[in-house]
């Protein structure tokens, strides 16, 4: 009687713990995604600029430069505005502001996903956080 009572009383705890246990699931941050601007993210070089003397010697020193411009997002929570750029240099998604998104930051990567959009979580470089700065918050300080 003893044995059988220890049995079920090991089934129920191996049916209840794992269910306690993963109680602690992260769930994703909501942000409102606010503007976007094209900031200057590096420069584009054609031409022969490594050479140095020996085609400066020659002659042969144009070089045709054009600023590559990259999409920065400002991604607004309750507490902190990030400032971010996507990852994907080369074809960056344009994300659709006014929008609200889901995000996880983990180092300085912030992987980002449109619920409202294809569902698909990018990747996002974090360039800047503050802490978020309202209205009433600034006429309080004032006063």
């Amino acid at each position: 009687m003893k044995i059988r009572a220890s049995v079920v009383l090991m089934l129920v705890l191996a049916c209840v713990l794992p269910a306690a246990a993963g109680g602690k699931k992260k769930v994703a941050t909501r942000g409102m995604l606010e503007k976007m601007e094209a900031v200057p993210c590096g420069a584009k070089e054609k031409g022969i600029t490594g050479l140095g003397t020996i085609w400066a010697s020659a002659g042969v020193t144009h070089v045709n430069s054009d600023e590559k411009l990259c999409p920065q997002y400002l991604l607004r929570t309750d507490e902190m505005d990030y400032h971010i750029r996507p990852r994907d240099g080369k074809h960056p998604v344009i994300l659709p502001i006014g929008q609200e998104v889901e995000f996880k930051i983990k180092n300085d990567n912030m992987f980002v996903k449109s619920p409202d959009g294809d569902h698909k979580t990018r990747t996002y470089q974090v360039v800047s956080m503050e802490p978020a700065s309202s209205a009433p918050d600034a006429a309080k300080r004032d006063n």
